[in-house]
């Protein structure tokens, strides 16, 4: 069974590409009802970074003791493309960027064993270097909260310890990024008369925090007849505890921090101030984690935030200030709207002309066939809805009748011809069957090259590129097993009907007939002038195409030198250079069709 007499055995065998269809269907429905609304496609940037911090460091000493020695050791891992740094006070961060393809979380392991490998070359004074993989969570939604009955470092805390935990809880957040308030601190001001005195000094106040205030493993221990594991609990609950803290001296002498420092449990310096409305806020963006749906992300955060308030009894206000989930909600909207209005305008066009209410129906399941499993192939595909796959089912919203319409027109010029719905369904689908599948094909061999593209750019087309391949191949099932075989049962065949043309094909005809300069024709008909010989005339085709390529090559390198040299907006260079080579192409080819005109006699 080929294409070609795939359209007679679903014909004779009606059930099986019902049940296919009915399964397919019900897995459409099944996908876009668990299918994610995004406003891009997720994209995974092969890059891995690299951030040190040495508290107090001055840039200078961050980059030579740090920033060279780690650039130094992941030099080595193959597939690196480029090596970035930036040095600051305090801070370390370098971007390791590697070729497309690359597994990223194996990338990811390499560079921290590299990192591992240097960590005795660099500075005592270094915290835990982190070492994660560069990812594009972008901030869906920003929040100013405001309290009645907290302070600004209790409201900060309030979100930190509350606020942040909750919503870390809703499927699919990412992190909750708080911008302004302060941060709480413990600080401990020395007093230094009181250890001038003591005999004091801050090393030894600063080595004993360091040592003392600290919970640690103690190992495991028999307990009531079972092994359980031993804590050491050394760090402080309260700046009060922390004051307490004793300092061993020399002489056997021992002071408490109390003694020589002030303890207190503030907050940091501040650094950045949220205002909203002249008013003094602590704002905080959420982002979704990669894979996960903006919309679900931003109503249950919503749904969240609304709890926090109920539960403090309205005395929490959250304010929205940004908001970029609208957007991609009122684009999800408008896409599937466009999607069913231009299905409707194509069915609306395809009764104008084939005026059957019968046939119309039966091009018109060609659409919901097609584009219902197609939902199906783009989950299998690791799809979600967002702008460019429903971009790719808006397109193609009129394409996938167009098979459909191919073959009913056909199956609907055998009926006049007198045969039954049947038979002409059998005869008119085989015979146009190779037509059908080299026109589809056609499609799939422009969208898949753009579904397969490689680089960052082609992450973000193939959605695109796959979604009008998958369609376009339904749509080619559709009209190769469903249209006959529901045209076959549902047609009727009226014999040989009276040809009635309506006035405006009549008139179309005319002016059709008036254009057309046919006295050559019918004189090559009658044999009056003589035909010339059309051995060479391939030749013809193939030098009209090189022309017109070689045009559209000079038309698009005469613009760019052009534009370039006004500078104008580098994106007005293609179009331009298609305007330039497609003016070039026209006239050159006009002249070599007066040439061969002259040639064929005038």
């Amino acid at each position: 069974m080929n294409f070609r007499n795939l359209s007679a055995w679903s014909i004779r065998n009606p059930v099986v590409p019902i049940v296919l269809f009915i399964g397919l269907t019900l897995a459409g429905f099944l996908s876009f009802s668990g299918m994610k609304v995004q406003d891009s496609p997720d994209i995974e940037f092969p890059g891995v970074i690299v951030v040190i911090n040495q508290p107090g460091a001055a840039p200078t000493e961050i980059e030579k003791q740090i920033t060279q020695k780690i650039e130094a050791s992941v030099r080595s891992i193959p597939g690196i493309d480029n090596i970035s740094s930036t040095a600051s006070e305090g801070t370390s961060q370098t971007f390791v960027q590697f070729a497309i393809g690359t597994d990223i979380n194996g990338a990811v392991s390499e560079v921290k064993n590299k990192v591992d490998q240097a960590r005795g070359s660099l500075p005592e004074g270094i915290l835990e270097p982190q070492v994660f993989k560069a990812e594009n969570n972008e901030v869906i939604t920003y929040f100013a909260v405001a309290a009645d009955d907290m302070t600004m470092a209790e409201l900060s805390w309030f979100i930190d310890d509350t606020v942040a935990k909750r919503l870390l809880a809703v499927p699919g957040m990412a992190t909750v990024e708080r911008r302004g308030g302060v941060n709480r601190e413990i600080t401990v001001t020395l007093d230094p008369a009181r250890m001038q005195a003591l005999g004091v000094t801050a090393v030894q106040v600063n080595s004993t925090l360091r040592q003392v205030n600290v919970d640690a493993t103690g190992g495991r221990a028999e307990v009531a007849g079972s092994r359980q594991s031993v804590r050491v609990l050394g760090n402080a609950r309260t700046a009060y505890d922390l004051s307490q803290t004793q300092i061993a001296l020399s002489g056997n002498r021992v002071v408490k921090l109390a003694d020589v420092a002030e303890v207190k449990d503030s907050y940091s310096e501040i650094d950045s101030i949220a205002k909203v409305k002249g008013k003094q806020v602590v704002t905080f963006g959420i982002s979704r984690a990669r894979g996960a749906s903006d919309v679900s992300v931003y109503d249950g955060a919503l749904e969240e935030m609304k709890k926090i308030e109920a539960e403090r009894g309205g005395k929490i206000h959250f304010t929205q200030l940004f908001n970029s989930v609208g957007y991609t909600k009122a684009q999800y909207h408008s896409s599937i709207s466009s999607m069913i209005e231009g299905a409707i305008l194509a069915v609306v066009v395809v009764f104008f002309f084939l005026r059957d209410w019968r046939a119309t129906v039966v091009s018109a399941l060609a659409i919901p066939l097609s584009a219902i499993p197609t939902f199906w192939a783009m989950s299998l595909l690791g799809f979600t809805l967002n702008t460019l796959s429903l971009l790719a089912l808006g397109l193609v919203a009129g394409v996938l009748v167009d098979d459909a319409i191919v073959e009913i027109e056909n199956i609907v010029r055998h009926i006049r011809m007198g045969k039954t719905a049947y038979q002409a369904a059998i005869d008119a689908a085989d015979e146009i069957g190779l037509a059908v599948v080299a026109t589809t094909f056609s499609i799939v061999a422009v969208f898949l090259p753009v579904a397969l593209m490689p680089g960052v750019s082609g992450q973000f087309f193939k959605n695109f590129g796959g979604t009008v391949v998958a369609s376009v191949l339904f749509s080619l099932a559709v009209a190769r097993m469903i249209t006959p075989m529901v045209a076959a049962y549902f047609l009727h065949s009226s014999g040989h009907p009276e040809h009635g043309t309506p006035r405006w094909i009549e008139r179309y005809m005319a002016v059709l007939h008036w254009t057309l300069d046919t006295t050559k024709a019918e004189a090559y008909r009658r044999g009056i002038v003589r035909q010339p010989r059309r051995g060479w005339y391939p030749l013809v085709l193939v030098a009209h195409l090189l022309l017109a390529l070689a045009a559209f090559a000079m038309g698009m390198g005469g613009a760019a030198q052009g534009l370039g040299a006004i500078s104008a907006p580098p994106v007005l260079v293609p179009f331009a250079g298609l305007a330039a080579g497609g003016l070039a192409g026209w006239l050159m080819v006009s002249l070599f069709n007066r040439f061969i005109g002259w040639l064929g006699g005038g």
